[in-house]
């Protein structure tokens, strides 16, 4: 090949080269700027980061509408409230040596149970009084009579006459949670009828010392305001049924100066039914009877007095003919035992004997002197009024 022609068809690649990068930079510069227009921020692929407003897997945060709660608790109020009473009774007055006192009138709360006219109270409301009425929601006044108590629970039933405004249905309590909200309705000092105060529940299982030689067990703790007056109420779940009759209210330690606030107890509700439902019944609730007196001991009485048991129920009396006495049970002796239920610090010997049944046989174990000795005994039956 000629010089010449080697030479041109040098050139000539060299321009088609050229011709070729140009076109090719025009349209790939092209279709860069159209695809870089062309991206809608909706087409692009998203990023895989977690966004914890919507996904419902990672969101452990709880959405409260106290909305919402208010108008539960509205519905509620307005459904119990009608069964609500207040007791007011008549204590006689007393004489003295300056002269006879004048007659006191005591007061506290209640709940309409039954159609019937059954109405559940504390006892304490109604103790000692000899004359006793009722004041309905809307101000109406009925006598009432009782028609018989427990002492121990701390429960009375009476009954009036006439039509019922409503009924508070009695659920149960063994479910209960600390942390639920429950309502308190009641009559403070006896004069602001069915007040409502709002609480939780805040916890189950307490026992509280009488004083009396017992213990009243598995009582709902509560931050709702009770306050004198309100004894004998209803505590009320969100349902809008009974779970509790308001009882005590501590505000303080006879042994220290501190005093408390939030530190009301109700009865269980699955005891009302038990026990009211009894009285409804038979006209009574049936305790276990065996027929004893006796003073507690506790493990610095048992070493003052030497004596062989840290805790235990001193016979101080063996009432002729009963259970106790037929099985040969002397005064002096310790009961440490009756059935299955041991006495001990958290339980007395009353509590060891409401667990038992009327009727039940049972071993009782008990010292005499050091020796320890074991005799079976089957219960009988008290109202114990």
């Amino acid at each position: 090949m000629q010089p010449s022609n080697r030479v041109g068809i040098i050139l000539l690649i060299i321009v088609v080269a050229a011709a070729s990068g140009l076109v090719g930079a025009y349209i790939g510069g092209s279709m860069v700027t159209a695809n870089l227009n062309a991206q809608p921020t909706e087409q692009m692929i998203p990023t895989p980061t977690v966004d914890t407003s919507e996904t419902p897997i990672v969101n452990t945060s709880i959405s409260i509408n106290s909305s919402e709660i208010d108008t539960v608790i509205t519905r509620v109020v307005e459904e119990i409230e009608p069964a609500v009473v207040t007791v007011v009774g008549t204590i006689p007055g007393t004489q003295t040596f300056f002269g006879r006192t004048a007659d006191s009138q005591v007061s506290g709360s209640g709940f309409i149970i039954s159609e019937d006219g059954y109405i559940v109270t504390n006892n304490h409301v109604i103790e000692d009084a000899s004359a006793l009425y009722v004041v309905l929601s809307d101000g109406t006044e009925l006598e009432a009579e009782i028609v018989s108590r427990d002492i121990y629970a701390d429960l009375a039933v009476l009954k009036v006459e006439g039509a019922m405004p409503a009924v508070a249905p009695l659920g149960s309590s063994e479910d209960l949670k600390p942390g639920e909200t429950v309502i308190a309705i009641g009559s403070p000092l006896g004069t602001f009828r069915n007040s409502v105060t709002v609480g939780v529940v805040s916890a189950t299982g307490r026992t509280l010392d009488t004083g009396e030689g017992y213990n009243m067990e598995n009582l709902i703790q509560t931050d709702a305001a009770i306050n004198s007056g309100n004894s004998g109420g209803p505590l009320v779940n969100l349902a809008g049924e009974v779970i509790g009759v308001n009882a005590v209210v501590v505000r303080g330690s006879s042994s220290s100066s501190a005093s408390a606030e939030g530190l009301g107890f109700a009865i269980p509700s699955d005891t009302v039914t038990l026990i009211s439902n009894q009285i409804i019944e038979k006209g009574y609730f049936a305790r276990p009877y065996l027929g004893v007196g006796v003073q507690n001991i506790n493990t610095s009485i048992a070493e003052r007095y030497n004596l062989p048991v840290e805790w235990g129920g001193y016979v101080t009396e063996v009432i002729s003919g009963s259970p106790a006495a037929e099985a040969g049970l002397r005064v002096n002796d310790i009961i440490t035992r009756l059935g299955d239920f041991s006495i001990t610090e958290d339980t007395t010997y009353l509590n060891a004997l409401f667990l038992c049944q009327p009727g039940e046989e049972v071993e009782v174990e008990f010292y005499r002197g050091s020796q320890m000795m074991s005799v079976t005994i089957t219960l009988a039956e008290t109202t114990a009024q």
